[in-house]
């Protein structure tokens, strides 16, 4: 028999604006809206068949190997999203599997439901399941928050599932995934005025959407105008980019930022605002962390002749740059022989 191994890429995104008001139950009363693109860091899954009923599942995220049979697949905090991912496909057979992702969980880049959307995909070439990047999707999201129950938003299956800059909307009972097309030249040169800067720190996102979430339903002022403001905003930063206008773009970037930390004290922390401020100092026109916040991933717009300052500066202070690129694909599945 020749046997065959499957696998699936999803790539991580960056979010610019919005996140926040994909978290229920924002989108269902309020309406809302992301903008966001997709980068070159992925996460990747590995399946090989087995001939037993064993699932055999090696995370090199978490330095993780663990075994189980297939059907005793038991929510106990270990590996969950992968066993979630297993016990909806209903495995015939018993598996090998191999998972990583670019980016450590908590960064802010969307790495878990990244993850997810890379499990469902690899799952899904391996049983022959087809499924449209909408049903992807939305699979993940059930598998994330109604299966698992973990807090958070919808946006990072949606950017994973399809790729590129995506402007989404999230309403009552439909998500609606607007592709923008960028022309190439304005594409480089965002990414040429674009840096990104990891904290060192990474968080535990849910607890802070948690937060967000309680006051939002408790009616807080500041957070529903804050949430309000941000979509609006989102608007804003559509128009600046699909004119080429990107110095506004940059500026939105800080004015989001500033009501992105309304929606919780967590968001940010003395060592987030030290290196902002840092960046804001010697020439970043705005930034953000990315994510739900609280540490990650730091996204600054810098004018490119003062980047290598702020890089300077910001790596003096201990965060980490990390070159990127924009990517146009979303999950992408195959196999090859074994």
């Amino acid at each position: 028999m020749n046997e065959r191994i499957f696998r699936a890429k999803a790539p991580l995104r960056i979010s610019f604006c919005g996140g926040g008001t994909d978290v229920s139950p924002y989108p269902e009363e309020r309406g809302g809206l992301v903008l966001s693109s997709t980068v070159d860091k992925f996460a990747y899954a590995s399946l090989r068949p087995r001939t037993d009923d064993r699932l055999r599942i090696r995370s090199l995220d978490y330095d993780v190997v663990a075994n189980y049979h297939r059907a005793e697949l038991e929510y106990d905090g270990e590996l969950d999203l992968v066993k979630a991912v297993a016990r909806h496909f209903r495995m015939p057979v018993g598996a090998d599997l191999f998972i990583h992702s670019d980016a450590p969980p908590g960064s802010g880049l969307g790495s878990s439901s990244t993850m997810c959307v890379a499990l469902v995909g690899v799952f899904g070439e391996w049983l022959k399941v087809p499924m449209t990047s909408y049903e992807i999707a939305e699979l993940t999201f059930r598998i994330e928050r109604e299966e698992l129950k973990l807090a958070g938003g919808r946006q990072d299956q949606y950017a994973a599932a399809f790729g590129g800059f995506n402007y989404i909307e999230f309403l009552e009972n439909v998500t609606v995934v607007n592709p923008l097309r960028i022309r190439p030249e304005l594409r480089h040169e965002l990414e040429y005025n674009l840096l990104l800067c990891y904290t060192g720190q990474t968080r535990l996102s849910a607890n802070i959407v948690e937060s967000q979430t309680r006051s939002y339903q408790e009616g807080r002022v500041p957070v529903v105008r804050a949430l309000d403001r941000m979509k609006a905003l989102t608007q804003e930063m559509k128009t600046a980019l699909l004119t080429g206008d990107l110095p506004t773009f940059g500026k939105l970037l800080h004015v989001a930022w500033v009501e992105k930390k309304q929606l919780d004290e967590k968001v940010s922390s003395s060592r987030i605002d030290n290196l902002y401020g840092l960046a804001r100092r010697h020439g970043a026109l705005g930034g953000k962390i990315l994510g739900a916040g609280g540490g990650g991933y730091l996204l600054a717009y810098v004018p490119f002749t003062k980047k290598h300052q702020v890089a300077r500066v910001l790596t003096e202070a201990g965060g980490t740059v990390v070159p990127f690129t924009f990517t146009e694909d979303g999950l992408a599945t195959w196999s090859v022989a074994g």
